[in-house]
């Protein structure tokens, strides 16, 4: 039985179609990463999996229960964090928890016990008589994702769980996401941090509602051919994103940082030939070289395809 599965799922708004036909499995102890712009589905395809919203169509199981039926049974297997997850800003640390320990009914006898577990594993220890109000974004996110699991569930649901939080904070945070994956804990997350899906077992890219490829990040890299992603290094970078969709063997060009990701016709002659349709504008040309491309450069080959 899978964690989770969703068999044609589709979610409308009036004539507007927020998902169409949305298909997958999620194995148990998997972390299963939904990538997308915003209004892609991934927040609404979510909400319809917790039982929080009932599709328009199609079907789904959770923990092995039916999202239109048994949502109830649904929402007591698992734990869920959106991006805005309210915390009790006049609560301290501690009483946040001992707040939801109340709500998910977890036995008086377990609750001491459980909190300290989970105030160790957020790294809260010595804040835990703060209120939530004087929280810093990483901790109250710490503090958040520890809330919602202090029943020990065995799906989490993430949605855009560390939009706004500082790099390192966003590393502690996926460092207990690991932890909770190794102790079989099947971790569902949606984020636009392209450094935090490759880390998942399987990437899902979704573009306008529907499902476009859902693959493990090495399998959906390992799909370009050799030599067809270039990486340039030129001055002035603005008149070269110009030029060089019109030159021969360019399929697609981005900007990656201060260089210029190039999506080309494989060919042994092609950085020579970019470098040299550069160079004859004028231009400064530090390096062409064929690089392996990363999960940016896919979701963005995808998505322009």
């Amino acid at each position: 039985m899978y964690a989770v599965e969703a068999v044609n799922l589709t979610k409308k708004f009036g004539d507007f179609t927020a998902v169409d036909g949305v298909s997958f499995q999620v194995e148990r102890g998997e972390i299963f990463a939904f990538l997308g712009p915003n209004g892609s589905g991934k927040t609404t395809t979510i909400r319809m999996l917790c039982g929080i919203i009932v599709p328009t169509a199609g079907t789904g199981r959770v923990a092995g229960f039916d999202i239109r039926t048994e949502s109830d049974r649904v929402k007591e297997h698992i734990g869920y964090m959106s991006q805005r997850f309210s915390l009790y800003e006049d609560l301290t640390a501690r009483e946040n928890l001992e707040f939801y320990a109340g709500v998910y009914q977890l036995p008086r006898s377990r609750m001491r016990s459980r909190i300290d577990e989970l105030i160790a594993m957020a790294g809260l220890e010595g804040r835990d008589g703060e209120l939530a109000a004087n929280l810093s974004g990483g901790w109250r996110q710490r503090l958040a994702l520890a809330c919602s699991i202090v029943h020990s569930p065995p799906i989490l649901f993430l949605d855009e769980p560390t939009a706004g939080v500082d790099p390192v904070s966003r590393r502690r945070f996926w460092d207990m996401i690991y932890d909770l994956a190794e102790r079989g804990v099947t971790v569902f997350v949606t984020t636009h941090y392209m450094d935090e899906a490759e880390h998942a077992h399987r990437v899902s890219l979704m573009s306008a509602g529907r499902l476009i490829a859902s693959e493990s990040p090495e399998t959906l890299k390992a799909a370009s051919p050799p030599g067809s992603l270039l990486e340039v290094e030129c001055e002035p970078v603005v008149p070269a994103l110009d030029l060089l969709p019109g030159v021969e063997g360019v399929k697609d060009v981005a900007v990656y940082g201060s260089l210029l990701h190039v999506v080309v016709e494989p060919s042994e002659d092609r950085p020579a030939l970019l470098r040299q349709a550069l160079e004859s504008r004028g231009m400064l040309v530090r390096r062409v070289e064929a690089i392996r491309p990363s999960l940016e450069d896919v979701f963005i080959s995808v998505l322009s395809g």
